[in-house]
């Protein structure tokens, strides 16, 4: 079918009148876009035939997940079986590290991609730094190849691509860092349908989620690659966590020894309406309920002993069986689109720009907490939130989720380790511990005395 056919059988002839004023070049390069855009999926997602689920009956259904808990009398896996089982998945060389980082720290007031923002306590290390470190350690640790896979968006990619190679791949391996760019989605003018010009010769878009990360995986040859090196599990994180374990092998573990095609790791919550994600049991699969879409009367529920029966928050850590990953790129009508009314810059008919102050357009965006349901086997895993979760999403000042917090939450980590060791620190001092010097409070056991004393700001490396 001709774009012309194809743009007046989904009306979009205002597109057509719009080529016609263009020069050749410029011409060339948005036939090329339009080319890319799938007219038949954007009329369904327009007409609303993905229709949003019923949130109030889910979470009226909604029962705890299926999960190891922290405090388990009678765990079905002693957490010394799950260690040593993902050590030995660590040590064959069956897993990857994914890195979504497609963000940009706007609210943090950094205009960079916000794994380029510093957040090391005493180091000033970088969130990517950060996160590289880790992974070497663990590589060293198990004398094996991990390769790390980090997702950019269009708005990311080529100054996230520009920040590794200036900085020797924060020490990883030219074949150890794959970076990929996600997809876009057209914004969709609200009433009419039209598709929006960003410029003479493009549209307006935006990235199409965390959740099109399948499809860029599959798109970019990742998952190819991945089957290539002999994966067959990825651990998924956010680059914005700077105390994610990335690759620990206890939740590698139980994800392996439950045979697990989805694992997510998860926090209990500190109050009933926590801003979190809501990680639920639901006619036998694991889903998640964001926190604005659960009503107080399924939030506030409580079991016998007085705890939140709807206990368990998300943290945006999971662990992917790669070939369930690629059962989803199968079915490309599996993963969902979610519809969200945002103000959109664009370029009206005579090419002026127009800058709306309230919603004008639809973006379409996937969710990867939405391939939970899609699992046939998933768990969920509890973790001690002090150990593994201080997001950066905010800028000091605000009530939570700060570099401030982030920082001290690493000091407190580090402190904890030293202080169990038999360190005596001061307290006011802070302590930051690089992971070549120390992975966990057990490296640190080895490495030092009953006898040791910090007095002053300290970074062990």
């Amino acid at each position: 079918m001709s774009l012309e056919i194809t743009l007046k059988k989904f009306g979009q002839e205002h597109l057509l009148r719009h080529l016609a004023k263009l020069e050749p070049d410029e011409r060339t390069a948005f036939e090329a876009q339009l080319a890319t855009i799938d007219f038949a999926q954007l009329q369904r997602l327009v007409a609303g035939e993905e229709a949003g689920p019923n949130w109030a009956e889910m979470a009226a259904k909604a029962e705890p997940p299926p999960a190891i808990r922290l405090d388990e009398p009678k765990p079905r896996f002693e957490p010394e079986v799950a260690q040593a089982a993902g050590e030995k998945a660590l040590r064959d060389g069956r897993l990857a590290t994914i890195i979504v980082a497609g963000g940009q720290g706007t609210r943090l007031g950094f205009e960079h991609p916000k794994g380029m923002f510093p957040v090391g306590p005493l180091s000033g290390r970088t969130l990517f730094q950060m996160l590289a470190d880790r992974l070497l350690a663990v590589m060293k640790r198990y004398h094996v190849s991990i390769p790390m896979y980090v997702m950019t968006s269009p708005a990311t990619d080529a100054e996230t691509r520009e920040y590794f190679t200036q900085n020797q791949r924060c020490g990883l391996a030219e074949d150890q860092l794959v970076i990929f760019c996600q997809g876009t989605m057209p914004a969709i003018e609200s009433g009419s349908g039209k598709l929006l010009l960003e410029s003479r010769c493009s549209l307006a878009v935006s990235p199409d989620g965390h959740g099109g990360l399948v499809s860029a995986l599959d798109s970019n040859g990742c998952l190819a690659d991945a089957a290539i090196r002999g994966i067959e599990h990825f651990f998924y994180a956010q680059v914005d966590n700077p105390l994610v374990q990335l690759c620990d092998p206890r939740l590698i573990g139980y994800h392996i020894l439950s045979a697990s095609q989805v694992t997510t790791q998860v926090v209990r919550k500190r109050f009933a309406k926590e801003k979190v994600g809501n990680v639920v049991g639901l006619d036998g699969k694991v889903q998640i309920i964001e926190y604005s879409d659960l009503p107080d009367s399924a939030a506030e529920q409580t079991l016998a002993d007085g705890s939140l029966k709807l206990w368990a928050g998300n943290i945006a850590v999971h662990l992917f069986e790669r070939q369930f990953l690629q059962s989803v790129v199968a079915d490309t009508e599996s993963l969902a689109f979610h519809r969200a009314h945002k103000a959109v810059p664009h370029l009206n008919e005579f090419l002026e720009p127009v800058k709306p102050d309230k919603a004008n357009a639809i973006k379409f965006e996937r969710f990867v907490f939405d391939l939970l349901p899609l699992a046939d086997r998933s768990i969920v895993v509890e973790s001690d939130a002090a150990e593994v979760f201080a997001p950066v999403k905010n800028a000091d000042g605000a009530l939570v989720d700060t570099p401030e917090q982030s920082k001290a939450a690493l000091c407190k980590l580090h402190r904890g380790w030293l202080e169990s060791a038999g360190v005596s620190i001061l307290p006011e001092v802070k302590v930051e511990i690089h992971p070549a010097w120390a992975l966990d409070a057990g490296e640190v056991r080895k490495k030092v005395g009953n006898e040791c004393k910090i007095s002053c700001d300290t970074f062990l490396r």
